[in-house]
């Protein structure tokens, strides 16, 4: 959902993130590959984004994943830079290299090219790192690359703010 001034009673998703992690006293760090930096641009478009957003990197290659984030090698080899396992240590590497209290990852192929049967364009996976823990959604959005990148930022924003709501965090 983006801003729609005909429409001021929808609340952008990032606004209502923003508002309970300012409320919560969290913060949060992204690291971004198949993105490209639009969740944090989405986040830093509320005002008082600084309240509780504290930075974020656009890990596009392996080298980043692994110098900035921590992701081990052995991941990469062995499970590829799309998988479940890369998304939760980079987001669990964000968490810690911008020391918030959550941090969010994303990792997928956008296209039109990159994809294979195995791993086809529109796969994403999601993570968020937090205490001890992390989840991880796998996510299969359709489209053109533009599709896939905007629906992967709505997802990872609901994926945050469904987190917060639960009362996990």
């Amino acid at each position: 959902m983006s801003e729609n001034p005909a429409c001021p009673e929808l609340e952008l998703p990032a606004k209502v993130v923003g508002n309970i992690l300012k409320a919560s006293g969290l913060s949060i760090g992204v690291a971004e590959s198949c993105t490209g930096g639009l969740i944090a641009a989405r986040l830093t478009d509320i005002p008082g984004s600084s309240d509780y957003f504290t930075g974020g990197v656009v890990a596009y290659s392996n080298d980043i994943k692994i110098s900035l984030l921590d992701v081990p090698r052995s991941t990469l080899d062995l499970y590829g830079a799309v998988s479940k396992e890369t998304a939760v240590a980079m987001a669990r590497g964000i968490r810690e290299l911008t020391s918030s209290g959550l941090g969010l990852a994303v990792t997928g192929i956008a296209g039109p090219g990159g994809g294979t049967p195995a791993k086809p364009r529109g796969l994403v996976y999601i993570s968020l790192a937090y205490g001890d823990g992390a989840i991880c959604r796998e996510c299969r959005f359709p489209g053109e690359r533009a599709d896939v990148r905007r629906c992967t930022v709505d997802a990872a924003l609901d994926l945050v703010k469904q987190f917060l709501l639960s009362g996990s965090a």
